[in-house]
Order: C-alpha cells, then structure tokens, then sequence
C-alpha cells in the first residue's frame, strides 16, 4: 500500500489556517503554499459561476417581487420568467409547457422517478447500475425494481435493458453522460428496445406506460439535448455543472407523462414544484444553458485535444498509472487506476501538492466502499479505491495539464 507517513505541508498549512483565525502571524510554509496557483480538475463536480451569467443573475436579483402576485411588477417579473422556459425549451426542442424549474439533478431526478411512480401505483423501475446516487436511491427504494447491468466501458447494451423490464416497468432511467466514467449512452440502440416493448403491450393489453429518462447534467456542456433525438420522456439539468448557479436546474416532461409531485403548496410549476420560483436562479440558469448550447462543439473539440496531451504526458511520466479506455467517453472526464489502495489519501496528497481533483472511491473514514459505478464494470475493489478523476473545464489549459500530469507523477513516486 502506498501511504505517505510524511505530511509537512498539510500540517504547516493546516497550523497556518489555525493561527490566522486565532489572530496569529502565519509562517513561511504556507506563504510557499500560496505561492503557486492550485490547478483544479473536478468540473464534474462543480463548475465556477460564468461572468455573462453572474452579470444576468445581478441584474434579476434586484426584481424581488413574486411572480404569482398580479400587480404589474410581478407580472414582469413572470414574464422573465416564462421567457427563461422558452429559452430553455428551444434548446432541448421542447414545448415551453414541457419545462419545470427545479432545485436542480437531484429534486429532478426525484420528481421523474419519484413523480412517476406516485403518479402509477404498484409500478416499477429499472435504472442503470451506475446512475447517481440522485436516480439510483430513490428508484432502488421501490420493491421490484432492478439495475440494468452495464458492460466494461459503462455502457448500456439492449440485450441487458430488455431483459430488466418487467410488465409492471413504468419507467426506465439511463444517464445520458456517467458522471465518473464520462461514458456517454447510445440511445439510438436503446430506444427501439423500449418502443418494442411499448408495442407488445399494447397488442396485450397492458395500459401499464414506459417511460424513458435520462439525467443529462453531465453531458449538457459537450451533447446534444434535442429530446426528439433522444427519444426521452424526461430529461434532467442541473445548472452547477453548465457554469450556473448551484441549487438551479430543470425538468422537461413530455406531454402526457403522468407525474405526482413530490411536495404540496400554492401549485407553481404547473403544479409539480409548488414554492415562489427564484427569478435570480432561473435567470442564471437558462443563461448558463444558453451560453453552454452555443460553445458545445468548439469546447467539445478544445478539451478532447487536451485530454490526449495529458493522457500521453501522464504515460511518460508516470507509467504505474493506467487510463481506463472507455468507449464513448466525455471529452472531459479521465479515470486512472493508480497504485494506492487508499484514493482519498492519494485525493489529499495531491491536494497538498497543488493539484484538486476527485478519487472514484466513495469511502468513510471507517468503511472503504467502492464506487458503485467502477465496481459494476468490473474493477476490483483494489482498483475502486485507488482510482482517480480528473474533469477538465472552461478555465483548463495545456499548462495546468502538463504540471498536474508532473505532480500526479511525483506524488506516486
């Protein structure tokens, strides 16, 4: 097992934060710390706030009024409002009606699945083995539901969807992008199984519907989200991952997808969302989306070449390090399988030494539990906890990338 015994950075640095609250001088070594700009590579988990969306967000925020409220300064407050959804609908290729503001992935994806499943009793679900804990907890919480298995690279075949739907299936739920293996999902395969599906029930007179939704929040900076293309009956945003607001995202719902909602109030968001809608974070979301719609291709293409420079940086440099060759991959996401049994040790060394990034290893400090993702294509527990993801974004340059592969490699030794 890999573990550095030696820490003086993390402790100088640690000692420094303590005496600066306590109003005391702080020392050389965390002076020498904050010399050096520290990279950051885990846009999956949370990108910076865009300057052209926290400039929209500003501007909306000195609107306080209530868009329910029928006097004419609220009324235009909704009218930013509903201008925001169409905006967001021409971009997936929805109908306005179809788009239901939400907190973001997590509140949507728990109205798709959750909604549905309120909306048709003694129905089930079948989600992918490597969903979000956001899709995965609440469809596995209903009795008879089932995980799709995925193969080695992540992906969904037909054969193992066909086989996890039931007659009671009411909903099928396959992230479009896997958020720690960036595998992107091939609906063109997929749908056909579904309307097949679809088709013999009907001939059987089975009235049980199945739906199709997918958690787009990765894949909303780098794919296209035309829904007609995708086949999808619902589809999740979130803009925390786009360059927006964190707490901000949407729904789409198609037209006769039957959902309950999840809490009750005044009936906002045709009825799904009750609660006063936040002008400022509805603002900085569809702007974000916006923003992200236009730049997909060239960012798209800008990354995917970044990333083959660093993945053969990396192999120069540090050849105990293996990349996982997924197929239909983001053009922002790398996993490594490093030589460490302990990936949230590896996460904070690295840390120390400048670089931020992720460990595909979901561990407590008293049970190391692999990755639910990397333990259904197949690693071993080993190779779960001493993984590694790295995610480029916007700000990511060719520089940051050489010095991270450098520090990756000197901190494995």
């Amino acid at each position: 097992m890999l573990i550095r015994k030696k820490k003086p950075i993390f402790w100088a640095r640690s000692n420094c934060i303590i005496n600066a609250l306590c109003g005391k001088s702080t020392t050389a070594p965390f002076s020498k710390i904050s010399a050096v700009k520290p990279i950051y590579l885990d846009y999956a988990a949370a990108t910076p706030l865009d300057k052209t969306v926290a400039a929209a967000m500003s501007k909306a925020a000195a609107d306080f009024y209530n868009p329910s409220a029928i006097y004419l300064s609220a009324q235009a407050s909704r009218r930013q409002i509903e201008a925001s959804r169409k905006s967001v609908a021409k971009i997936l290729g929805a109908k306005p009606s179809e788009i239901y503001f939400t907190s973001g992935a997590t509140e949507s994806n728990n109205l798709a699945i959750g909604g549905v499943l309120r909306a048709h009793p003694s129905t089930t679900v079948a989600v992918s083995a490597i969903e979000h804990a956001a899709a995965l907890k609440v469809a596995t919480r209903q009795p008879g539901s089932r995980l799709i298995k995925v193969d080695l690279n992540g992906l969904v075949q037909p054969a193992e969807l066909r086989a996890s739907i039931t007659v009671k299936t009411v909903l099928v739920s396959i992230g479009y992008a896997n958020n720690e293996l960036g595998t992107i999902q091939s609906f063109r395969r997929l749908k056909p199984v579904i309307d097949q599906i679809k088709q013999r029930r009907a001939k059987a007179g089975n009235t049980c519907p199945l739906y199709l939704h997918s958690d787009a929040s990765q894949a909303a900076n780098y794919l296209d989200l035309s829904v007609n293309r995708l086949g999808v009956d619902l589809l999740t945003l979130s803009a925390g991952k786009i360059y927006g607001p964190k707490q901000a995202g949407c729904l789409y719902a198609k037209h006769g997808v039957k959902l309950q909602p999840l809490f009750y109030g005044g009936g906002q968001e045709g009825g799904l969302r009750s609660g006063t809608e936040s002008l400022t974070l509805i603002i900085g979301f569809s702007t974000a989306l916006t923003i992200a719609s236009a730049m997909r291709e060239q960012e798209a293409a800008r990354l995917s070449g970044l990333k083959r420079e660093f993945i053969d940086q990396l192999g120069r440099l540090a050849p105990t390090t293996r990349v996982l060759p997924i197929k239909r991959q983001l053009p922002n996401i790398v996993t490594l399988i490093t030589p460490y049994e302990d990936g949230e040790r590896l996460v904070m060394e690295l840390d120390e030494a400048g670089l931020m990034t992720a460990t595909g290893a979901a561990c407590s400090a008293s049970n190391h539990v692999p990755s639910h993702v990397l333990e259904a294509i197949g690693l071993s527990r080993r190779e779960a906890n001493g993984s590694l993801r790295l995610s480029f974004g916007r700000p990511t340059r060719l520089s940051q990338l050489k010095r991270a592969a450098s520090i990756i490699a000197a901190t494995l030794g």
